[in-house]
């Protein structure tokens, strides 16, 4: 089992420094949520534009048989990898003028049960976390049973969590 320290390491949480509390009560009106919402939009739209929230395009993945999603999957990594090189190179920082931290992670065998998991659900419901929201939006309603099963889901895991072996 690990230390105390050790299992907390993959929770990112905040300080709650006077800073940081003062920071967030300035940052929860609504006129800076609007920018989420903004680009949560405009993410859902190009999640709809680019089809992968098809169920098709799903399926056709797990299926080996076409090259889109592994092409958006493996472009979202390169870019990914590319971003986290320049942030640490280049020392930047968040619009709040925040240190960005990146602790580097260690593997462990519940990742792997974890991934085999995600991609069982992801086979069978054509959904995955992102997309989720996308789908229902355009219509897709019989989605809500896979958000309420991933929230269900998620819910399970916390409730469980300390007796799994990480």
């Amino acid at each position: 089992m690990n230390s105390p320290t050790e299992s907390n390491l993959d929770f990112e949480v905040q300080s709650l420094d006077k800073e940081s509390l003062h920071r967030t009560a300035e940052d929860s009106g609504w006129a800076n949520k609007i920018k989420f919402l903004i680009a949560g939009a405009l993410f859902g739209i190009i999640l709809v534009k680019s089809e992968v929230i098809s169920w098709f395009r799903i399926q056709e993945m797990f299926r080996l048989q076409s090259f889109h999603m592994y092409g958006v999957i493996g472009s979202a990594i390169v870019t990914a990898m590319i971003c986290v090189q320049l942030i640490k190179r280049f020392d930047i920082k968040t619009l709040n003028g925040e240190r960005i931290r990146i602790t580097p992670k260690s593997f462990n065998k519940g990742q792997v049960y974890g991934g085999l998991l995600f991609g069982f659900g992801w086979a069978l419901t054509g959904a995955c976390p992102g997309p989720l929201f996308a789908q229902i939006g355009s219509g897709f309603t019989v989605i809500i049973v896979t958000l309420v099963s991933a929230i269900a889901g998620t819910w399970v895991y916390g409730w469980i969590r300390e007796r799994l072996p990480h």
